[in-house]
């Protein structure tokens, strides 16, 4: 998006507000230099001390209602959102999609607190800031990684990284113990003036009264006090889980008395799971005799339902063999012919003729 410099003329003709300094004779246009927004998610976002935004032309405070507009592809909007982010869950990256999709054409900037300025003003980490950094640079809808980002927001903060709008949870700090950091950039967002604010320092001349502080919602049921609380209820658990993974009980911080303890849980669980792995071996083993004792016994009864059938069938009262009559015949010349029609006519059996011998 061009824009000319201060004692230019426009390109219609009609002379811009004279600057501070003399006018310049030819008209000169500056553009919008800003990082886009990622397009490829192949590599991790970049951090700002390496790539800073380093454009010249004016930076134009925008109001929520021109940026949910929409700004030239040139010009994208600034979103800001810092955290400690350890033990990074997706309570964080649900908050980071929020702040990211704010806004039609945003360019996320997410600030990461250091060791120390985490360690004094909230509590011992569980990642150190080098790895919190990288976790932050691999979430798909971070732009850019400010390390080592300010505790409280101050003016030269917000306007080295020409930065639009704050986005946070709006969470009741005072009822948590603590006070809210973003009371002055609230304050700011709810002040008429563009050029005085009493949340800022006298003669700081920034217009961010025009709404700056952007809410967003946290997830319920996750958080890193959550996790940790979890792992400290569970210690026993964890700490006999990693022994049995290799690592000693010097790295686990566990007395030599506690790590004998937990080897010998962990040798009880194992029989305990051998025992079971039995049991349920032999109640398989069971039911398949079982089950084949039941299929043999049905096969056999179903053969002696059909063995009984064809007993009845023959031997029953209408069975077959019944139905055939035996008749006694005298024995007559023809019969004891026919008797002997086995043999041909004038022939003799051998045992007939040793009788009559």
């Amino acid at each position: 998006m061009p824009v000319l410099c201060g004692g230019a003329e426009s390109e219609a003709g009609i002379p811009k507000a004279p600057s501070d300094e003399r006018r310049r004779g030819a008209m000169e246009e500056l553009e919008h230099t800003c990082p886009q927004p990622r397009l490829t998610l192949t590599a991790p976002a970049p951090f700002a001390d390496e790539t800073s935004c380093q454009c010249r032309a004016p930076h134009e405070k925008l109001t929520i209602a021109q940026a949910r507009l929409g700004t030239p592809v040139d010009r994208p909007v600034r979103v800001y959102a810092d955290g400690i982010f350890d033990l990074f869950h997706s309570g964080h990256a649900r908050a980071l999609m929020q702040a990211k999709t704010l806004f039609p054409n945003s360019y996320l900037l997410v600030g990461v607190c250091s060791d120390e300025l985490t360690h004094n003003f909230k509590g011992f980490t569980v990642m150190n800031e080098n790895e919190r950094y990288d976790a932050v640079q691999h979430c798909r809808y971070v732009d850019e990684v400010v390390r080592n980002a300010p505790w409280t927001l101050t003016p030269e903060f917000l306007e080295k990284h020409k930065i639009d709008f704050v986005a946070h949870d709006d969470i009741p700090y005072s009822s948590a113990g603590s006070d809210d950091v973003y009371k002055h950039i609230k304050e700011a967002a709810t002040c008429r003036s563009a050029w005085s604010c009493r949340a800022f320092p006298a003669g700081f001349l920034f217009p961010l009264c025009s709404g700056m502080f952007v809410p967003t919602q946290r997830t319920e049921g996750i958080s890193t006090s959550d996790i940790i609380t979890r792992i400290v209820r569970d210690y026993d658990v964890y700490a006999r889980r990693n022994l049995q993974r290799g690592y000693t009980a010097k790295e686990l911080n566990v007395s030599f008395i506690n790590e004998k303890k937990y080897r010998f849980q962990n040798q009880v669980d194992k029989m305990k799971e051998k025992v079971k792995n039995v049991e349920e071996k032999s109640k398989e083993f069971v039911n398949k005799v079982e089950e084949k004792s039941h299929d043999l016994i049905q096969k056999w009864e179903e053969k002696s339902r059909e063995f009984i059938g064809n007993f009845l069938e023959l031997f029953g009262p209408d069975g077959a063999l019944l139905s055939v009559t035996y008749e006694p015949t005298p024995a007559t010349p023809s019969n004891t012919e026919s008797s002997c029609s086995l043999f041909p006519r004038g022939e003799i059996s051998h045992s007939d003729s040793e009788y009559s011998a």
